[in-house]
């Protein structure tokens, strides 16, 4: 497997060899006939390729994310070339790739997000507008993310990226009585703001 990577990577994040080294997983090593992946530049997540190979990223990463890495700038530029029954990647801030005739890639980190004061009252304001409204399945089912949302940045001043792109998605393409409130647009505008 061959694996290029540069010095930015996440502490957290198991990168390629550590897929390779993982219980369940195996990189093909050792394997000629399967294959490897090629990475211009890495900072998170995990990569594995072989007959059985299996990547996982399940890390934990903390406050606002860092800007992302300059573009690939290796030999010849562009996408690195994958070698044989394997993948190429340019750049990788994180997810989970493998290749592999039964290749499986989960994606279980979860990016936490310092979560600022106009974040906090924005969830408030939604939560108290959402009693006003007849209790449906959607609505109960948004109050509880909300709520979720709401105690995780009391508890810790943070807040799970991936439950801010739910509740955004829900606010803007669902179909709930809440997407006209003017309180769900503010926290609609509040995520965009933070997550970009």
């Amino acid at each position: 497997m061959a694996v290029e990577q540069n010095d930015q990577d996440s502490p957290d994040a198991p990168d390629a060899a550590d897929a390779a080294d993982a219980p369940g997983g195996r990189a093909g090593a050792g394997s000629p006939a399967s294959g490897g992946i090629s990475i211009g530049v890495m900072t998170g997540g995990a990569a594995a390729a072989g007959d059985r190979a299996s990547a996982e990223d399940r890390s934990r990463r903390a406050g606002t994310p860092p800007p992302p890495p300059p573009p690939y700038a290796g030999v010849g530029a562009g996408t690195p070339a994958s070698v044989p029954g394997g993948i190429g990647i340019g750049v990788m801030t994180g997810g989970a790739a493998a290749a592999g005739a039964d290749a499986t890639a989960v994606d279980a980190s979860a990016r936490l997000l310092d979560a600022p004061p106009e974040l906090v009252a924005a969830v408030r304001t939604l939560r108290q507008h959402l009693g006003l409204l007849d209790r449906s399945a959607e609505i109960a089912e948004l109050d509880a993310r909300l709520t979720e949302i709401d105690e995780g940045m009391a508890e810790t001043g943070q807040v799970r990226r991936d439950r801010l792109q739910w509740l955004r998605d829900r606010l803007t393409l669902g179909a709930t009585t809440a997407a006209g409130l003017a309180s769900a647009a503010a926290v609609v505008d509040t995520i965009v703001q933070l997550t970009g």
